[in-house]
């Protein structure tokens, strides 16, 4: 049996292989619905709206890297409240979730990483890895008894109301842009925008722990890959992130593309980032791989 027709039978089989509850059967209809969307793109295409979709992709994507993972999952760097509240709520109109449900699934990812309870396991295969984890809310949070890694956003009121407002706010942008620009403003700012940051942003849980290098000694699966680097705005340093994960910068080489990096320099240099971590020589020594270690000697 090919590759191909493997996964699609273990797709098939995860898909429907189970009990389905109102929140799974929701995800799907939305992920399904902007999916359709995207079907009309080719044909309502002009200049204004590809703009907007690109710039709001940098912004909600911004919202999931620099917020949702770098600062709220690993405290990486601190931001007064004001501007985190802000690139949070960038990232809540990504549609990739609420703060406390993305935040509280990546920790456990760290904490069970490529083993039977990491949320998106490789070992599962691509599909499940990529995509297939995102319907079954059950498996996701039932195994770890809720959402009990994530006090300190559980604490915050606009967290609590990001989780529970969390798709209206994307139902309120899709209103504006239409109103704005009509029905291309829709197709490319909500459904190709979300579409292609959805599937740029499980690149990193599935190729991100298959194909690519490992210059450091992890105990897991984590890959470097430089072009899901580019395509998710420098989360493709995958194994440098769970080597570092308390890292603000992924992109640890001079030559690696972290786009997320430079703007939380940026916020560094004009004193709105503090207590930004990266790791010391030191701790980097301590992780090498004989092929890391092999290639800085040569």
């Amino acid at each position: 049996m090919g590759l191909l027709s493997t996964v699609f039978v273990k797709s098939c089989v995860e898909f429907w292989g189970r009990k389905w509850n109102i929140q799974d059967i929701s995800i799907v209809v939305v992920f399904l619905a902007l999916h359709c969307l995207c079907l009309f793109a080719p044909f309502h295409f002009n200049w204004g709206a590809f703009w907007v979709a690109m710039a709001l992709y940098l912004l909600t994507g911004l919202g999931v890297t620099l917020s949702y993972h770098r600062n709220l999952a690993h405290r990486s760097f601190t931001l007064p409240k004001w501007l985190e509240y802000s690139f949070a709520y960038c990232g809540v109109l990504s549609l990739q979730g609420s703060p406390i449900e993305w935040v509280s699934t990546h920790r456990y990812h760290h904490q069970f990483t490529d083993t039977g309870k990491d949320p998106h396991s490789p070992i599962k295969g691509f599909w499940h890895s990529h995509m297939g984890w995102i319907f079954d809310s059950s498996y996701r949070f039932g195994q770890y008894g809720g959402l009990k890694n994530v006090e300190d956003l559980k604490k915050q009121l606009f967290y609590r109301f990001l989780r529970h407002t969390n798709l209206l706010h994307s139902v309120l942008l899709g209103g504006l842009l239409y109103a704005a620009g009509g029905f291309s403003f829709l197709v490319w700012g909500m459904g190709v925008r979300t579409v292609l940051g959805f599937h740029n942003t499980f690149l990193v849980n599935s190729v991100g722990h298959m194909w690519g290098k490992k210059p450091w000694n992890t105990g897991d699966m984590s890959r470097n890959n430089w072009w899901v680097a580019l395509l998710v705005l420098g989360e493709g340093w995958h194994n440098n992130h769970h080597a570092f994960e308390y890292s603000a910068r992924q992109g640890l080489e001079w030559w690696q593309f972290d786009f997320t990096w430079y703007i939380i320099k940026l916020l560094q240099a004009i004193g709105l980032a503090t207590d930004v971590k990266v790791p010391t020589e030191i701790q980097k020594q301590r992780k090498a791989s004989k092929s890391r270690i092999l290639a800085t000697q040569n």
